[in-house]
């Protein structure tokens, strides 16, 4: 297809498929991949380490004076680096998963990630999936699409991950987990996760990835009038 230099953004809940999804759709289209939760992820690694973050999900103020000092990059395979240490695997752990929503909650946090992905997504012909990708980082994006799934399909496909990584975690955790993030994704007041009014919904709770697919190449070939 001869798609036009688009910007197409991707929003949704936690464990909806969003970041495998986008990764599948932008190698078929031959966009750029940016996982905008992977910098969110990042910056909480960071503020762990750097211990700007205690285990009451406090965060220290300090951690705005350190944000210019942290360097987060994508490689080429669209894995995530901080500074020359890949950070990919680091940043899909449960510790991470339990305090990136407080972070991604801070507004100078959520500026500074918008800041970078700005910057990546000038030129266009890239994909995105996050929480406000379609509503605060790029309002303008040619098309939007919002990604839902039943709590129990998503804690399910969340806990088969972390199990398949190695670790060991109760499924009780796993959605207490998710519906704590969703209240603070969809509670916090800079700029809260929602539904762009342009955006298209797609639940994906009975549908595999072929379909997910078929189903937005057939919502841009209708969109842009593309044979």
């Amino acid at each position: 297809m001869n798609i036009p230099d688009i910007i197409i953004a991707i929003d949704g809940y936690s464990s909806t498929g969003k970041s495998s999804f986008a990764k599948l759709l932008a190698r078929k289209l031959g966009f750029l991949y940016l996982d905008s939760g992977a910098l969110y992820r990042g910056v909480t690694l960071f503020a762990q380490e750097e211990r700007l973050i205690n285990k009451l999900n406090q965060v220290s103020p300090e951690l705005k004076g350190a944000l210019a000092e942290l360097h987060l990059e994508f490689g080429s395979d669209g894995r995530l680096f901080m500074g020359p240490r890949c950070i990919e695997q680091q940043i899909r752990a449960m510790e991470v998963s339990a305090q990136v929503s407080p972070i991604a909650a801070v507004p100078y946090v959520r500026e500074w990630v918008d800041s970078q992905l700005r910057e990546y997504g000038r030129k266009g012909r890239i994909v995105m999936d996050g929480r406000d990708i379609g509503t605060a980082v790029f309002p303008n994006a040619q098309l939007k699409i919002f990604m839902t799934a039943s709590e129990e399909v998503r804690a399910r496909r969340r806990y088969d991950e972390l199990v398949a990584k190695g670790e060991t975690p109760l499924l009780e955790e796993v959605v207490q987990n998710l519906r704590e993030r969703d209240y603070i994704d969809s509670h916090r007041e800079t700029n809260p996760l929602r539904r762009a009014a342009d955006a298209f919904e797609l639940d994906n709770s009975e549908l595999s990835f072929e379909e997910e697919l078929a189903w937005v190449v057939g919502l841009i070939q209708g969109k842009f009038g593309i044979l």
